[in-house]
Protein backbone atom coordinates (compact mmCIF):
# COMPACT_ATOMS: atom_id res chain seq x y z
CA UNK A 1 0.00 0.00 0.00
CA UNK A 2 1.72 3.55 -0.99
CA UNK A 3 0.56 4.60 2.40
CA UNK A 4 3.36 4.73 4.74
CA UNK A 5 3.95 6.66 7.78
CA UNK A 6 8.19 6.72 7.21
CA UNK A 7 9.52 8.49 4.22
CA UNK A 8 11.46 6.93 2.08
CA UNK A 9 14.79 7.18 -0.71
CA UNK A 10 13.33 7.02 -4.15
CA UNK A 11 15.53 3.77 -4.78
CA UNK A 12 14.36 2.63 -1.02
CA UNK A 13 10.57 2.97 -2.33
CA UNK A 14 10.67 1.49 -5.34
CA UNK A 15 12.88 -1.47 -4.22
CA UNK A 16 9.79 -1.90 -1.78
CA UNK A 17 7.55 -2.48 -4.59
CA UNK A 18 6.28 1.24 -4.48
CA UNK A 19 6.05 2.57 -7.96
CA UNK A 20 6.58 6.55 -8.63
CA UNK A 21 3.68 8.44 -10.27
CA UNK A 22 4.66 7.38 -14.02
CA UNK A 23 5.35 3.74 -13.38
CA UNK A 24 1.59 4.20 -11.36
CA UNK A 25 0.03 5.55 -14.36
CA UNK A 26 1.11 2.88 -16.49
CA UNK A 27 0.60 0.01 -14.32
CA UNK A 28 -3.08 1.73 -14.22
CA UNK A 29 -4.07 3.30 -17.33
CA UNK A 30 -4.27 6.48 -15.87
CA UNK A 31 -2.53 9.40 -17.02
CA UNK A 32 -0.15 11.54 -14.55
CA UNK A 33 -2.42 14.31 -15.01
CA UNK A 34 -5.30 12.35 -13.85
CA UNK A 35 -3.42 11.12 -11.18
CA UNK A 36 -2.51 13.95 -9.88
CA UNK A 37 -6.65 15.53 -10.21
CA UNK A 38 -7.62 12.47 -8.41
CA UNK A 39 -6.12 13.58 -5.91
CA UNK A 40 -6.24 16.88 -5.41
CA UNK A 41 -10.32 16.36 -5.26
CA UNK A 42 -9.85 13.53 -2.82
CA UNK A 43 -11.21 11.16 -4.85
CA UNK A 44 -7.84 9.35 -3.96
CA UNK A 45 -6.15 9.46 -0.89
CA UNK A 46 -2.89 11.20 -0.20
CA UNK A 47 -0.17 8.80 -1.03
CA UNK A 48 3.06 8.67 0.50
CA UNK A 49 6.11 10.56 -0.57
CA UNK A 50 9.82 10.30 -0.40
CA UNK A 51 12.38 12.38 0.51
CA UNK A 52 12.68 14.17 -2.21
CA UNK A 53 8.75 14.63 -2.38
CA UNK A 54 7.93 12.10 -4.99
CA UNK A 55 4.96 10.55 -4.75
CA UNK A 56 5.10 6.21 -4.45
CA UNK A 57 1.96 4.53 -4.82
CA UNK A 58 1.28 0.37 -3.44
CA UNK A 59 -0.24 -2.13 -5.00
CA UNK A 60 -4.12 -0.98 -3.80
CA UNK A 61 -3.72 2.35 -4.96
CA UNK A 62 -3.20 1.46 -8.65
CA UNK A 63 -5.86 -1.33 -8.04
CA UNK A 64 -8.27 2.02 -7.02
CA UNK A 65 -7.09 3.83 -9.98
CA UNK A 66 -8.23 1.05 -12.32
CA UNK A 67 -11.16 0.60 -10.65
CA UNK A 68 -11.50 4.84 -11.29
CA UNK A 69 -10.46 4.22 -14.87
CA UNK A 70 -13.23 1.65 -15.62
CA UNK A 71 -15.87 3.66 -14.06
CA UNK A 72 -14.84 6.68 -16.31
CA UNK A 73 -14.92 4.39 -19.19
CA UNK A 74 -18.82 3.93 -18.15
CA UNK A 75 -19.61 7.30 -18.24
CA UNK A 76 -19.70 7.69 -14.22
CA UNK A 77 -19.29 11.35 -12.88
CA UNK A 78 -16.88 11.43 -9.92
CA UNK A 79 -18.94 11.89 -7.54
CA UNK A 80 -20.55 8.79 -8.30
CA UNK A 81 -17.35 7.04 -8.86
CA UNK A 82 -16.65 8.47 -5.59
CA UNK A 83 -19.78 6.76 -4.02
CA UNK A 84 -18.84 3.22 -5.67
CA UNK A 85 -15.33 3.73 -4.52
CA UNK A 86 -16.59 3.96 -0.84
CA UNK A 87 -18.92 0.94 -1.71
CA UNK A 88 -16.30 -1.19 -2.68
CA UNK A 89 -14.08 -0.78 0.41
CA UNK A 90 -16.73 -1.21 2.37
CA UNK A 91 -16.88 -4.96 2.81
CA UNK A 92 -20.54 -5.14 4.72
CA UNK A 93 -21.64 -2.66 1.63
CA UNK A 94 -25.52 -3.16 0.38
CA UNK A 95 -25.47 -4.24 -2.93
CA UNK A 96 -28.85 -2.20 -3.34
CA UNK A 97 -26.87 0.55 -2.90
CA UNK A 98 -24.41 -0.36 -6.03
CA UNK A 99 -27.22 -1.25 -8.10
CA UNK A 100 -28.92 2.00 -7.14
CA UNK A 101 -26.69 3.93 -8.37
CA UNK A 102 -25.59 2.15 -11.56
CA UNK A 103 -29.33 2.20 -12.33
CA UNK A 104 -29.97 5.94 -12.37
CA UNK A 105 -26.60 6.17 -14.42
CA UNK A 106 -28.03 3.74 -16.89
CA UNK A 107 -31.47 5.53 -16.75
CA UNK A 108 -29.23 8.98 -17.67
CA UNK A 109 -27.60 7.25 -20.31
CA UNK A 110 -30.52 6.08 -22.19
CA UNK A 111 -32.40 9.66 -21.72
CA UNK A 112 -28.79 10.77 -23.67
CA UNK A 113 -29.31 8.27 -26.27
CA UNK A 114 -32.62 9.17 -26.97
CA UNK A 115 -31.72 12.62 -27.19
CA UNK A 116 -28.91 12.08 -29.48
CA UNK A 117 -31.38 9.67 -31.55
CA UNK A 118 -33.82 12.98 -32.10
CA UNK A 119 -31.25 15.45 -33.29
CA UNK A 120 -29.58 12.33 -35.60
CA UNK A 121 -33.63 12.29 -37.04
CA UNK A 122 -33.63 15.91 -37.11
CA UNK A 123 -30.48 16.19 -39.13
CA UNK A 124 -31.17 13.09 -41.23
CA UNK A 125 -34.71 15.08 -42.35
CA UNK A 126 -32.58 18.10 -42.46
CA UNK A 127 -29.61 17.24 -44.81
CA UNK A 128 -32.37 15.02 -46.67
CA UNK A 129 -34.36 18.60 -47.83
CA UNK A 130 -31.28 19.99 -48.51
CA UNK A 131 -30.57 20.86 -52.13
CA UNK A 132 -26.75 21.13 -51.41
CA UNK A 133 -26.72 23.49 -54.62
CA UNK A 134 -25.92 26.67 -55.69
CA UNK A 135 -29.53 28.21 -54.36
CA UNK A 136 -29.44 29.82 -51.10
CA UNK A 137 -32.30 28.22 -49.71
CA UNK A 138 -31.22 25.86 -47.62
CA UNK A 139 -33.59 23.68 -44.90
CA UNK A 140 -30.99 23.49 -41.91
CA UNK A 141 -30.12 27.21 -41.59
CA UNK A 142 -33.94 27.73 -41.90
CA UNK A 143 -34.23 25.34 -38.94
CA UNK A 144 -31.48 26.99 -36.86
CA UNK A 145 -32.78 30.27 -37.27
CA UNK A 146 -36.00 29.55 -36.05
CA UNK A 147 -34.66 28.35 -32.82
CA UNK A 148 -32.58 31.78 -32.19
Amino acid sequence: MGRMEPQLEHAEALGQGLLDIGRAAKASGVSVKMIRHYEAIGLIGKVARTYANYRVYGGEDVHNLRFIRRARMLGFTIEDIRALLSLWQDKKRSSAAVKKIAGAHMAALERRIAEMQSMLTTLRHLTHNCHGDQRPDCPILDDLAQAA
